[in-house]
């Protein structure tokens, strides 16, 4: 994630004739998702999901770029020293084990996606498998986590462009801000091209640096003598405490992928898109961060390394330096920038379809659910940029003492996320099988969903044993129980129809 970077079925009291909100109600034998209808003879219900009023304008190269971009943020180029000098070279221990977890989950939210696709992502599922408590508390609970982030973000980029042309970091930030509105209220095609783009760069230069890093480690470059795999002896020099360390510095490492199933709902081809996507973006972002941590831990002394407050002090600049590649610092801080304004940009998008589905789903004022001329959730875009800014300004003016607890909610909020989402996909696969709908499939079900359940838990168990963690779990437990009454409670309002899928109010 770019810094330590989703949901609905028609109401049961609309008429015969039409879905909620006018949409066309699915025949008996069908289900119709946010942008297909799926023959599902036989199914135990159909349900019409939530996204008819939005465009279709993203391809599968947006999905598959958009995944990527969003787990290679200004995190990967400044953070990954924390991990590298807690568990020394081990850490790559510690990144395969994040990485089969997220790869797990990614693929059970991706099978979820595949066969229903919808905007609310992993809220709808959960909403689906288990009722309003799930959905509302997972939906809200995400929102916040990217809001926040977002705040965060552009802050960061705003301080470093301000560096730059000599003003005020919240001048540069503004323009940032208002440029990337204008993008997210024009189609959709506009958003995914931008980060396409956004996302090619960042993938660019991290090629890049891993055929630069090689070249210095097979003493390709005459002016610096290679160390070999000198630097990975001890492997593990503080053992299996400093690898479970390592863990809780790196296990959020690929979040974001997420937003790819937010953004399948508005693909042309959203079953076959997500497909594609899901299947692409995990392996390649393991490779990606695994080959990068692999040469920044052979080519630099662990001791050396820690967070980094700067470019300068990137892992990244320091493996370039010594291949006296010219402007690495000022080329730096530019990918941090846009890795930065990449992620702000994916959060405007992915937040304001939270919101619309929200919207769609009776979890927040039917205002948002209003598109414009090109069939873009407007007042969902514009509300989570007030949000943004409130954010910011929190940030910047508010009590250290508050914003430590908000940005603790936001530290577990993932954690809580991915349970969620492995028991919806644990819950829902019979369903899913039963109407004909899996495109994706989970390897090994059911026991491997739940040996990926005892790694959620066993990373809980981990943070709650680190007392910098701990508050982590703490925080974000207490927000999650909060919004679970106060989902019941909506739930049961009047108009807020079932699920037929599972007899879950939706």
């Amino acid at each position: 994630m770019s810094t330590p970077a989703s949901p609905s079925p028609h109401s049961s009291g609309a008429p015969p004739s039409s879905g909620a909100n006018g949409t066309p109600a699915a025949t008996p034998g069908t289900r119709t998702t946010d942008t297909t209808t799926v023959d599902t003879a036989g199914a135990p219900g159909r349900s019409t999901a939530d996204s008819g009023g939005l465009g279709h304008g993203l391809k599968t190269r947006h999905l598959t770029m958009m995944g990527l971009g969003s787990a290679i943020g200004a995190g990967l180029f400044l953070g990954t020293g924390v991990g590298i000098r807690a568990a020394g070279p081990a850490v790559l221990l510690s990144y395969v084990v994040a990485g089969i977890l997220v790869i797990f989950v990614m693929r059970m939210l991706g099978e979820m996606a595949a066969a229903r696709p919808a905007s609310g992502s992993f809220a709808t599922y959960g909403r689906q498998a288990f009722g309003h408590w799930a959905g509302f508390s997972m939906g809200w609970l995400y929102w916040f986590m990217l809001i926040m982030v977002m705040g965060a973000e552009i802050t960061g980029a705003g301080n470093i462009m301000g560096r730059w042309f000599g003003v005020e970091g919240w001048i540069p930030g503004l323009v940032a801000v208002v440029f990337f509105t204008v993008v997210n209220l024009a189609a959709v095609r506009g958003f995914g091209e931008f980060e396409y783009w956004f996302a090619f760069i960042k993938i660019a230069v991290i090629v890049a640096f891993l055929l630069i890093a090689a070249g210095l480690l097979l003493g390709l470059f005459p002016n610096y003598s290679s160390p070999g795999l000198s630097n990975f002896h001890p492997f593990a020099p503080k053992g299996l405490s400093g690898i479970a360390t390592g863990l809780l510095a790196v296990a959020f490492a690929f979040g974001g992928i997420e937003i790819i199933t937010i953004a399948a709902a508005e693909s042309e081809h959203p079953s076959e898109s997500i497909t594609t996507a899901v299947r692409a973006v995990v392996w390649r972002i393991s490779v990606f961060y695994l080959g990068a941590v692999f040469f920044i831990a052979a080519l630099l002394p662990f001791e050396t390394l820690g967070k980094a407050e700067s470019a300068a002090e990137s892992p990244f600049t320091r493996v370039l330096q010594l291949a006296n590649v010219p402007g690495v610092v000022m080329g730096m801080e530019i990918i941090i920038v846009l890795a930065l304004l990449s992620a702000f940009n994916a959060q405007i998008y992915a937040t304001s379809r939270l919101t619309y589905s929200f919207a769609k789903t009776g979890y927040a004022p039917k205002i948002f659910r209003r598109v414009n001329s090109q069939q873009v959730p407007v007042y969902a875009v514009l509300g989570s940029l007030v949000f943004a800014f409130l954010s910011v300004a929190l940030q910047v003016w508010g009590p250290a003492n508050l914003i430590t607890i908000l940005f603790n909610a936001v530290g577990g909020t993932l954690l809580l996320i991915w349970a969620v989402i492995t028991l919806s996909a644990i819950r829902l696969r019979p369903h899913l099988v039963a109407e004909g709908s899996l495109k994706v499939r989970m390897w090994g079900y059911p026991w491997l969903p739940w040996i990926t359940l005892a790694m959620i838990g066993g990373l809980a168990a981990l943070m709650l044993w680190d007392p910098e963690a701990r508050m982590q779990v703490v925080t974000v437990a207490v927000v999650a129980v909060v919004l679970s009454a106060i989902g019941v409670v909506v739930g049961n309002r009047k108009g807020v129809g079932e699920d037929a899928t599972l007899g879950a109010r939706v």
